[in-house]
């Protein structure tokens, strides 16, 4: 009895990135300017939809929801990651890393439905323009919004409910930078084939239900682009859209590495590794790649930028 509570009562270790001091000082700093700059670069572009009256269209709406979600997303695991950089222990209890690991899958599972929609929207207002106004009006969006939120929170919580049904004996060392829900599940104690199944189903409903509709969205864009005899209108399609692709291409290409591949082929440290691209890297992209050669997003920049000086001069 002992044995089977010793974990559920000393927590876990997380065993990090590095066991280097030096190492884990260089990356506390390099993480957290990048955690600044996620932070401030997300902020930026709700700041701007919810200031800017032509950025009041679904594509920004969803693209502001996106936003909320990568703040959301890196602030559920790296405030921990970097005070575990500073102190060199990665201690945390069990119900703090089953709720840490929670509340990431949450927003991830929200994230993949979001990009869904997203593509969904694009479809619509390339391919079925006449339709678009009514199949996207302002209670539509909310709703699919809203969906993805409470779709993402429920497979949350299915999951959460079958890592605590399982005990855990250890060893109570994780070979990671925070609390992944399925290295959670190799450490417990007692049969976990039930659980891996739920787990496992609930994945590929959430990741391949939204790429399947990615997948068809695009290629029906693509089927219209080639239609098109005007070369300002295939360009204007492809800056709309290129974008949302390379999300994609970031979000979804570095979780399928990890998951799609043999558990057995997969190496710890490389997991590591992928992770830091998805949890770290990808909310920091995100921000740049939609207001790099985005017209729009510079627009209203210099309008708020002109309208702040205007204020301070009054």
């Amino acid at each position: 009895m002992g044995a089977e509570n010793f974990t559920s009562e000393t927590g876990f270790i997380l065993l990090g990135l590095t066991s280097h001091q030096n190492q884990r000082i260089v990356l506390f700093v390099v993480f957290l300017t990048m955690y600044l700059l996620t932070v401030l670069g997300n902020l930026l572009i709700i700041i701007l939809v919810h200031m800017d009256a032509q950025l009041h269209t679904p594509m920004y709406f969803f693209l502001s929801h996106l936003a909320s979600l990568d703040i959301s997303y890196i602030t559920s695991s790296l405030p921990q990651t970097l005070a575990h950089l500073l102190d060199g222990k990665g201690v945390v209890s069990t119900v703090g890393c089953i709720l840490q690991g929670g509340t990431a899958l949450s927003l991830g599972s929200t994230e993949y439905l979001l990009l869904g929609v997203m593509a969904y929207d694009r479809y619509l207002a390339i391919c079925n323009p006449l339709r678009y106004a009514s199949a996207m009006d302002r209670r539509h969006q909310h709703m699919l919004a809203i969906s993805c939120w409470i779709i993402g929170f429920l497979v949350s919580m299915v999951t959460i409910v079958c890592i605590f049904r399982h005990s855990f004996c250890g060893p109570k060392h994780i070979n990671h930078f925070f609390c992944e829900l399925r290295f959670l599940l190799a450490l417990a104690c007692d049969d976990v084939n039930r659980s891996r199944d739920i787990l496992n189903g609930l994945s590929v409903v959430v990741v391949l239900v939204p790429f399947s509709i990615i997948l068809c969205s695009y290629s029906c864009i693509l089927h219209s682009i080639f239609q098109m005899q005007s070369l300002a209108g295939r360009y204007k399609v492809f800056s709309t859209c290129g974008s949302h692709l390379v999300v994609v291409t970031l979000f979804y290409g570095t979780i399928m590495s990890i998951y799609i591949r043999p558990h057995s082929s997969s190496s710890p440290d490389k997991n590591k590794k992928v992770a830091v691209l998805y949890l770290v890297i990808t909310p920091l992209l995100n921000p740049i790649i939609y207001s790099l050669r985005n017209k729009d997003i510079h627009r209203a920049v210099i309008k708020v930028w002109k309208r702040r000086n205007i204020e301070e001069k009054t």
